[in-house]
């Protein structure tokens, strides 16, 4: 699918494209591919003598080529950019950006929350983009503030997690809930921290190849100071987790150390009657069960009372109770 925006008095609008002859008769700021097919890469590559890079080179790519200047004189990057899943993990989609012309082409497999809120915003703000440069820029300063959003949405649930995990009664059931919903805002956590660093990495890219006029580079070190505040973020978010990870799995061992521990206090609550009754098993000639008629009572007297005695010290101690 091709997207195509024209910039009109600072506003990116948007133009419908059917054919190749609808893509040639406008001039564009942005031109945004969204998995795109044959066809529509024909038309690109035709139009605006601009080689598209396959899905496969986008994902593929080195970490230490993913900016660069191909011989034509266009301009590559490859920037990462999150996405969340209502249903299932985040995932990190890699976008490829190709400065050419003073146009902005964009390549990626996947329809992005951060390019839809470009797209809505620059039609609500006139004059906040001025070149294909804006574009670029406001599309980074949207992801360093998406990614925010997704922080602010993990403290919410790691603040749920802590109030299952602090509750008086916390049942294993609970604890593989909690440990499942701390290993998700975890990797959540580590993408946006992922993700954030990829976007640092662009901007400085920009701003060390004076490929931004002066507004613009007051633009780029203000995304950079966004970017550094969310560190400080990430990381009180890991040391949160790694703590409610540690409660839960201690409550998990307690919780199986109620069950050792019952099954502790029955051997040795048992233990005296057990030795009793071997002994009286023996049937020696000397032992007075052959020859006394109440010697079988008296023994599992014995036993009753052997067995009664560490269970009424067990609860004068205090060492029966669950909690």
């Amino acid at each position: 699918m091709i997207n195509v925006f024209v910039l009109q008095n600072g506003r990116l609008n948007q133009v419908p494209i059917a054919s190749r002859a609808d893509l040639e008769n406008v001039k564009p700021v942005w031109v945004d591919l969204t998995d795109p097919d044959d066809d529509e890469r024909a038309w690109v590559k035709a139009i605006y003598n601009v080689s598209l890079p396959g899905e496969d080179e986008v994902s593929d790519i080195e970490a230490s080529a993913r900016y660069y200047e191909a011989e034509n004189g266009d301009l590559h990057l490859r920037t990462d950019f999150l996405r969340e899943e209502d249903d299932g993990p985040s995932r990190v989609i890699t976008v490829a950006f190709i400065l050419s012309g003073k146009m902005l082409f964009s390549v990626h497999a996947d329809d992005l929350p951060v390019f839809r809120l470009v797209r809505m915003r620059a039609r609500s703000r006139p004059g906040s983009i001025a070149d294909y440069m804006d574009v670029l820029l406001d599309l980074y300063a949207t992801d360093a503030e998406y990614s925010a959003d997704a922080l602010e949405g993990i403290y919410e649930s790691l603040e749920e997690v802590s109030q299952r995990v602090l509750q008086k009664e916390f049942s294993d059931q609970d604890a593989a809930a909690a440990l499942n919903a701390i290993a998700h805002e975890e990797d959540l956590n580590g993408r946006i921290r992922r993700n954030m660093m990829d976007t640092r990495r662009a901007v400085s890219f920009l701003m060390r190849g004076r490929l931004l006029n002066s507004d613009q580079f007051d633009e780029a070190r203000q995304i950079l100071r966004d970017i550094e505040s969310l560190d400080g973020h990430t990381s009180f978010l890991f040391d949160k987790v790694n703590f409610l990870m540690d409660a839960t799995v201690g409550f998990i061992n307690i919780n199986q150390n109620k069950i050792i521990k019952m099954f502790s206090v029955a051997s040795v609550i048992f233990l005296p009657p057990t030795m009793i009754a071997s002994v009286y098993g023996m049937n020696f000639q000397k032992f007075p069960e052959l020859n006394w008629t109440f010697g079988y009572p008296m023994a599992l007297g014995l036993m009753a009372a052997s067995a009664a005695a560490p269970l009424w010290y067990f609860r004068r101690r205090g060492w029966l109770k669950l909690t």
